[in-house]
């Protein structure tokens, strides 16, 4: 059978349970999942030379890493080529692309630093979200937005600052909102004997930031939160009571929840459901942790899928911002992408083909066997034949057969660098 007549095959079952199989592609198609700059150079941007500082952490040395800007692009150019579906690129404010011998530290960065990835989003129709950068940087050793330093507190203040009238400037630029997450790694590796004080400086911090006059309707400030860190084992300061009570009180800001960034029994699946009656919107990063944040790449498990579930089944598709956030410096970089990418995407086509009303109704009516037997049913629907044409109707490759090409782009690009 032709991938279309197995398409129309698994249309005919999922009409029996009034699931529209082609209403579920339409949507999909217009979903945008960011893909994050910094998978593909292990996060080491190009703003300053050395290794990862302030609580994260790489594996591995796979050989074909980008060092430039133009190969960093490039990368990126071919894992989409590989991808189905709406796109957003993310970007860290350490990925400044300096030119003509100029540079400027993090908190006299300018939108002209950044010029090179709007052409690169115009280019490919792309939005464009953003993250200031509070690590690796000789300033963070300590701490950042949290510091007693007032020197050092400041610089970090003027650099959120300077990341919001960029992200204004990608907004403008691209006609598509920016989303712009605000993640600090200020804590303490052993017990402190002041919990408060650091928070209460962080929340004046983020004060000072949202200060700066922007467009709300463009640009969206997002509060990141976390449970622990490296060197951050017993505080950290922005934490998940932090973040969410910062966003609820804090016009213009939204919390954004890392499925990494919790203790491994909590569920972000379970959270989005309270999260949406209390904000307008929200965002996620999608990863996958393996007994900590280690943000490996995303997969098509139980969680990913919950998740997306969650999105479809409370119609916030136009409420949840989805981006991913892992690095793995041990396997092929684009394989990495291409894989995470395709597995949410994955994730959200089986949530859009669920019959979310029959099964509401099922747990309604408290008729839970036959809601059992019906979940768990579903599980063996032709899933995969409706995303194998999906696939071919946006002209990327079916099944595995998108590996050959990242077989060939690593023996005639990756492997020459």
């Amino acid at each position: 059978m032709t991938i279309k007549e197995r398409y129309e095959s698994a249309k005919a079952v999922y009409q029996e349970i009034g699931v529209d199989t082609d209403n579920a592609m339409e949507i999909l198609k217009k979903i945008p999942v960011s893909m994050h700059c910094w998978q593909g150079d292990d996060v080491i941007g190009f703003d300053r030379k050395g290794g990862l500082t302030g609580g994260i952490q790489t594996t591995g040395n796979y050989p074909g890493k980008a060092q430039t800007p133009e190969e960093l692009l490039a990368d990126m150019e071919e894992a989409m080529t590989l991808i189905p579906g709406a796109k957003k690129i993310n970007i860290h404010a350490s990925y400044a692309v300096f030119e003509d011998g100029e540079w400027a530290d993090r908190d006299a960065l300018e939108p002209k630093h950044f010029k090179r990835w709007v052409e690169f989003a115009r280019k490919h129709n792309l939005g464009l979200d953003f993250n200031p950068t509070f690590f690796s940087h000789p300033k963070a050793e300590n701490s950042t937005l949290t510091s007693p330093d007032e020197e050092i507190r400041k610089f970090w203040i003027r650099h959120g600052q300077a990341c919001i009238r960029i992200s204004q400037y990608f907004a403008q630029q691209t006609g598509i909102p920016c989303v712009m997450n605000i993640w600090i790694p200020d804590g303490f590796k052993d017990y402190p004997a002041d919990r408060l004080g650091p928070r209460a400086r962080y929340k004046a911090s983020l004060d000072e930031i949202l200060a700066v006059p922007y467009d709300k309707s463009k640009v969206y400030v997002c509060v990141e939160s976390k449970v622990f860190g490296i060197g951050l084992e017993a505080y950290t300061a922005g934490s998940a009571e932090f973040t969410m009570n910062y966003a609820a009180i804090k016009e213009g800001c939204i919390p954004l929840m890392d499925n990494g960034h919790y203790h491994p029994t909590e569920m972000v699946s379970d959270k989005i459901s309270s999260m949406l009656l209390f904000h307008d919107k929200i965002a996620l990063h999608v990863t996958r942790p393996m007994r900590w944040d280690s943000d490996h790449v995303v997969l098509l498990d139980d969680e990913t899928k919950e998740i997306a579930k969650e999105i479809v089944r409370n119609d916030a598709i136009e409420r949840v911002f989805i981006a991913l956030d892992y690095f793995d410096a041990g396997i092929n970089r684009i394989g990495a992408w291409v894989t995470g990418m395709r597995n949410m995407q994955k994730a959200l086509l089986y949530a859009l083909l669920q019959p979310k009303k029959k099964l509401k109704e099922l747990q309604d009516t408290m008729q839970f066997t036959e809601l059992m037997m019906w979940q768990e049913e579903l599980k063996t629907y032709p899933f995969g034949d409706v995303w194998d044409y999906y696939c071919e109707s946006e002209n990327v490759p079916v099944k595995g057969s998108w590996f050959d090409e990242v077989k060939r782009y690593e023996t005639e690009v990756l492997s020459r660098r």
